[in-house]
């Protein structure tokens, strides 16, 4: 048994400390951990450090159960009982599951009103369906919150809302089970308002979140960098700068998964990959791959004399992309061609959040929190020049529609062709991402001329 005293100013403590000797000299009493915080952490706190001494400890499950007095304990069997029976991974006691069984509990009408207002745009906004996201009577699986960064959560009353959250992106199972109401003369301690506010607010932020805007760290990142289907993106470019070309020898810098490397091959391109990492399915996806860091150069066993080099949105992630470049131009053939693509710093979005005061970086997209150089396209081909590239093609692609709106309506066909004739009117501002042909200086390549005068 684990008693956690979240630095209580009464004597939870002492009487904890009382009824911890007298279990321990009954026969056949559980051992016993008390534990005592030095500070209040908050409501959220006092889970995470509960949750984490569980793990610590072996625990299976683990069981919130609110001390007020709106929820019975005898209802904790049917908690843990799908759990236990390998069910779910998190099972929430509803008590708007029975219909009018909140009302018969003496729940407050606006209690009941908020409950349902929030859950509902709760679940439109993440594409669930439980019936209550606010009960304060829950039971997890210990191994299913070990695997989501619940660590990173609120240490306020938020933090309930962030780990259901956290569950539904992993795919966790939830299961919820009718419970009772009860509502006497308590007080209650939460701010309603600010309450409503915080949850929305994390739903929101979730949701912008896994289109790449914003970067909480309470929200998992992607395991792999993701292709860019469509609308324009700079890999949909890359692969209609391609297109046109014979079957070339190409080396993928960056490939990530192989999903760019795998619409190459289909072209009839003959593809070698290399990443920092090695995911899943790649080597079915390139003809050859290479682990390597890109920050120590290109490795020599990828070989050289390539006909062309695809370095989609790699060099912003490196310390010196110029010295990337380089290396590059060293691999390729004399008449070779690098495809580089690299988000506009000078796009608008990243140009008002300065103005705003509001800079910040995103989870994607050209404030991602792993870019470690930022360039508009005066100082990108500055850069490439001084690389020893000539640039033989210059475009620039819209926002990243299909990321942001799902669904192919009207409104996103209207949208798209605005974006465009703004792209084309002015690229350096509206431009989402410059994607460029290169080739190697011409004084580099011999060339022989005959005057025929």
């Amino acid at each position: 048994m684990i008693i956690s005293d979240d630095a209580s100013a009464d004597d939870t403590f002492e009487q904890g400390r009382l009824w911890a000797e007298r279990w321990a000299a009954r026969p056949g009493s559980p051992g016993t951990l008390l534990v005592r915080h030095t500070k209040n952490l908050g409501y959220g706190g006092n889970q995470k450090s509960a949750y984490r001494l569980a793990a610590e400890r072996g625990l299976d499950i683990v069981v919130l159960l609110h001390g007020d007095g709106q929820y019975a304990p005898e209802s904790l069997p049917d908690l843990v009982g799908p759990l236990e029976r390998g069910e779910a991974d998190a099972v929430f006691g509803s008590r708007m599951m029975i219909p009018g069984a909140a009302r018969r509990g003496g729940m407050p009408l606006y209690k009941r009103v908020g409950n349902r207002v929030l859950t509902g745009l709760q679940n439109a906004m993440l594409g669930s369906s439980l019936s209550e996201f606010h009960s304060g009577f829950r039971a997890y699986r210990v191994s299913a919150l070990q695997e989501v960064p619940f660590e990173a959560n609120s240490d306020g009353f938020d933090f309930d809302t962030q780990v259901i959250v956290q569950l539904l992106h992993a795919g966790k199972r939830i299961v919820e089970v009718p419970i009772p109401t009860y509502y006497g003369d308590e007080i209650c301690y939460v701010d309603g308002v600010k309450y409503a506010r915080a949850v929305l607010r994390d739903t929101a932020a979730y949701k912008l979140a896994v289109v790449g805007f914003g970067a909480p760290e309470w929200v998992p990142p992607p395991d792999e960098y993701a292709f860019k289907e469509g609308d324009g993106s700079s890999h949909a470019v890359l692969l209609d700068m391609l297109a046109g070309l014979p079957a070339q020898r190409i080396l993928d810098l960056g490939c990530s998964a192989g999903l760019l490397a795998e619409r190459a091959r289909a072209l009839g391109h003959t593809v070698t990959g290399v990443d920092f990492i090695e995911h899943p399915g790649v080597r079915d996806r390139v003809d050859e791959f290479h682990r390597a860091d890109l920050e120590r150069g290109i490795p020599k066993e990828a070989g050289e004399d390539f006909d062309l080099v695809i370095a989609g949105d790699v060099i912003e992630h490196l310390t010196d992309p110029r010295a990337a470049l380089e290396h590059m131009r060293q691999v390729l053939r004399p008449d070779g061609q690098v495809l580089l693509s690299v988000p506009n710093v000078g796009h608008w979005y990243p140009r008002t959040r300065v103005a705003l005061g509001r800079f910040g970086y995103d989870r994607r997209g050209i404030l991602d929190e792993t870019h470690l150089r930022f360039f508009t396209r005066r100082t990108l081909v500055r850069m490439v020049r001084q690389a020893g590239f000539d640039v033989l093609e210059q475009r620039a692609t819209g926002l990243p529609l299909g990321a942001v709106t799902p669904g192919e309506g009207g409104g996103r066909r209207a949208l798209r062709r605005v974006d465009a004739g703004l792209v084309a009117a002015r690229p350096t501002l509206f431009g989402y991402q410059h994607v460029l042909r290169l080739t190697p200086h011409a004084h580099d390549v011999v060339r022989i001329e005959v005057n025929a005068g």
